[in-house]
Formats: structure tokens, sequence, C-alpha cells
């Protein structure tokens, strides 16, 4: 092998470290509008059964059913914010007239309500707990600090809207469009293989997104239902938090279950810690928990075994793997990956044994 073959492999081994680096920060630059494509396509996905449904039962024309589609969606989405704008009135005014002493001062006295009902008991309290150093050392002014930032964001999240809406549209009324996209760079042998592939890709994941929607749907319900009885304040508020966060596979529910019981415990903090707030966080608690068992045992199970077609300890595995490489964002995505992942592997390596049988089902 002379010196000139040996540079010119140098010299393209190169050049495609720094196209590939080029690449990256190419998609490092866009990062915005990648997302935008991803949850618009992730809206057309949900959306696509209500387009077949206007188009084939009520005759509609393409673009009048992907119209009509996207005023739903954002009617819906426009349904949920209205729910949102009582709290975010009343905290604009609480914003202006916020007492960070006063804050604190509250925080504090349920802390110690909570440190005196369990010493009143000859319950152990852990000493750190009960001399409340976090709670003392803790900054209150972040809170305000915190919805501000939030309320500047709002600006930020029109520019996303309008551009998502805007793909969602062009992606419904031509759902061939990403399919034409990825197979400019498919050789022409596998095109007919990945055509396969993105027909049962877009199936399966558009089963599992409509089944995500009446997963949340069940247990705000359930969550809304709980929290009127025990009379909590901004009940359908709250619930539809705790249910939008179990979209995080195990860290959702634990993060909405404690901000359920901090809320319920804050809604009565003038009353009676032992006779009024303990019994009702208590019975909030229960409700919280029944909620969960329905969605364990109930809408999970059906949802991935009737849409991604996969075992729920199959499921469990793999989001488990995925949020330990990828933490929270692995979680979210584990299970819409995977199922990509499987169908490709039957359409092009169906002869291998694993193959066969972690798809066997699809």
């Amino acid at each position: 092998m002379d010196s000139k073959i040996i540079s010119n492999g140098i010299l393209r081994a190169v050049a495609s470290i720094v196209g590939v680096l080029l690449l990256l920060l190419f998609l490092y630059q866009i990062q915005s509008v990648i997302v935008y494509v991803v949850v618009a396509a992730i809206i057309s996905l949900i959306g696509l059964p209500i387009v077949d449904f206007l188009k084939k039962r009520l005759k509609f024309k393409n673009t009048l059913a992907v119209v009509v589609t996207i005023l739903l969606l954002i009617g819906m989405l426009f349904s949920l914010i209205s729910l949102f704008i009582p709290l975010v009135v009343e905290q604009g005014h609480n914003l202006s007239l916020l007492n960070i002493e006063e804050l604190q001062q509250t925080i504090e006295s349920l802390n110690h309500k909570v440190v005196t009902f369990f010493s009143n008991k000859n319950l152990d309290i852990n000493p750190s707990i009960s001399k409340s150093s976090f709670l003392s050392g803790f900054d209150y002014s972040l809170i305000p600090n915190f919805l501000n930032s939030v309320f500047s964001g709002l600006g930020t999240f029109s520019i996303a809207l309008f551009s998502v809406i805007f793909i969602s549209f062009f992606l419904l009324k031509d759902s061939k469009l990403l399919e034409q996209a990825v197979l400019i760079v498919v050789p022409d042998e596998k095109e007919e293989g990945s055509k396969r592939s993105m027909n049962k890709i877009k199936d399966l994941l558009s089963r599992y997104f409509v089944g995500l929607i009446f997963q949340i749907l069940i247990l705000f319900v359930i969550y809304t239902i709980v929290l009127l009885i025990f009379g909590v304040d901004n009940a359908i508020v709250i619930a539809f938090l705790c249910a939008l966060l179990n979209l995080i596979p195990y860290v959702g529910p634990l993060i909405g279950g404690l901000l359920m019981i901090f809320l319920t415990m804050t809604s009565f903090i003038g009353s009676d810690f032992q006779t009024v707030i303990l019994p009702k966080t208590i019975f909030v608690l229960i409700g919280f928990l029944m909620g969960q068992l329905v969605d364990n045992f109930f809408s999970q199970p059906v949802i991935f075994s009737k849409s991604v077609k996969s075992h729920p300890l199959e499921i469990f595995l793999v989001i488990s793997i995925a949020g330990i490489v990828f933490g929270i964002v692995g979680l979210i995505i584990a299970v819409p990956a995977y199922t990509s992942i499987k169908v490709i592997l039957k359409e092009f390596l169906s002869d291998n044994k694993i193959v066969q049988n972690l798809t066997k089902n699809l």
C-alpha cells in the first residue's frame, strides 16, 4: 500500500469526521425547529384518526377534514388553558402583593403544625425536620421569580404554538410528507420495506398517543372527583396537572402525588391540623392511590397491549433502561422509540430468532 492511498484514506476519514461534526452543529443550531417538527408529528398522529373518521364517515374533503381536526385540537388546547386562567389571574394579582415574609411564615406555620402533631403522638421526628433547617435556609423569593419567568416565556410559547400548528396542518394534509422525506435517503432496494415499516409505525403510534389521552382523561376525572369531594381549592387545575405528570413513567406519579398532597394541605392552612388538614390530606392521598391502581392495572396494560403490542413487563424493562441511560427524556420517549425499532427490526431482520420472539405480536 503506497503513501498516496494511505493519505487519501486519512483525508477521507478526516473529511467524514468534519462532516459529522458540522452536521451535529447544524442540528444543534436548529434544535427548536426539530422539536417543533417532532411535536407536530405527534399531534398529526393523534389527529389522524379524526381526519380518517371525517373523510370516511362524514365524506369530508381532505383539506376540510384537516382544518376541522386542527380546529378541534386547538379548541381542546384552549379549553385546557382556560382552566388555568383563574389561577393565573389570581397568581398575577398575588405577585403584585406578595409578601415574602408572610409566605415564609405561612409555610413554616404548616411545618410547625405537622411537627407538633407527631410530637404529641410520641412519634420520633427527624431533628433536621423538626428544626426546619431546610425551610429556614430556603430563599422564598425564588417562588415569584419562577412565576415571573413562566409568564415571560408566554411570548416564546406563542411562536412555538403557531409553528407547531402550521407544521401539523401540512403533515395531516399530506400524510406522506414525512415518508417522502425519509425515503430520499433510503436505498431503492429498501424503499418498499421502509414504506411498510413507516405505515405500521404510524398506525401503532397513533393508537398509542390516543390511548395516552384516554389515560390522562381517566386520571383527570378520578382526581377531580376526589379533590372536589374534599373541597380542595383549584381542584380541576390540580387534577389536570397531576394527570399530565403521569405521562412521565414512575417519576411523574410520584411528583404528582407530592404536589397533590402539598396543595391539599395549603388549601386548609388556616384550619386545625389534626381535625381538618390531616384527615382531608389522608383521604385525598387514598383517592390518588386509587387512581394509580386503576391506571396501573387497567389503563396502562390496555394501552401497551392493544396499541404498541408489547407486554407490560417488556415495557417496564425498556422504560427502566431508557430512564437510567437518558434520564427523564428517556422515560418519555422509551415506548414510541422501542415500538418503532421493533417494527423496523421485524421488516428487515425477520429471520433472526430474537427478533421473531420480540415481534411475534406485531
